[in-house]
């Protein structure tokens, strides 16, 4: 299991996954989503591109805080987790 914190941009022109922001968690992944922050899609959408973006499925993605905060912390559970899951995680971050 893995502990992702995660700085969303909602309403971006395109969705992207990477980059760092020093966040209240900790240095976080950005990742940038073209939905609004409305009604939880800007976070459903996040959810979906970490799970693309570590290789996992969308479900092995939870949301543990942050519901309606542009910072968040997700944790990545894997069935089968990769060993490199951490490390694929820093190298988005350092994008």
């Amino acid at each position: 299991m893995v502990t992702v914190a995660v700085r969303v941009k909602p309403g971006a022109s395109r969705a992207k996954v990477g980059g760092c922001h020093q966040g209240p968690y900790g240095p976080a992944l950005v990742v940038a989503v073209p939905e609004p922050a409305v009604d939880g899609r800007a976070t459903a959408a996040a959810t979906r591109l970490v799970a693309e973006a570590l290789g996992v499925r969308p479900s092995a993605v939870r949301l543990r805080a942050g519901a309606a905060s542009r910072d968040k912390l997700f944790t990545v559970e894997p069935a089968e987790a990769p060993d490199d899951l951490a490390e694929r995680v820093r190298v988005l971050r350092d994008r």
